[in-house]
């Protein structure tokens, strides 16, 4: 794919500059999977492993907050599209994905 970089005087960026991730966190014992999408993975991580008071958030309630899996993108469609079709596929191809690049379903918090 031929990136084309142009740069607008209206615009905070450089085109072709920005950060998407699209992730997989799970909880301790790696029964549930959530999937999210956000333009800064090291913030988003924070505020998964410090939910607010009383959140109801799916992924505070099944204490999902530790990093599996993640792809970079970047422009903002390309990662939505793909958050939602890796939303749409059974738990058994999730972790056929998530074994292609951590195989030991190691938690990689600390590597971001």
């Amino acid at each position: 794919m031929t990136k084309y970089l142009f740069k607008f005087t209206f615009m905070k960026k450089t085109l072709g500059t920005h950060n998407y991730y699209v992730y997989i966190i799970t909880n301790k014992i790696k029964s549930v999977l959530y999937i999210g999408v956000t333009n800064n993975l090291k913030e988003r991580l924070y505020y998964h492993n410090n939910p607010e008071a009383n959140s109801k958030h799916f992924s505070h309630k099944y204490n999902c907050k530790y990093l599996i899996y993640f792809e970079h993108y970047q422009n903002i469609e390309t990662a939505i599209n793909r958050e939602k079709q890796l939303k749409k596929w059974s738990r058994k191809k999730k972790e056929i994905l998530i074994n292609t690049k951590n195989p030991e379903w190691n938690f990689l918090n600390d590597r971001i």
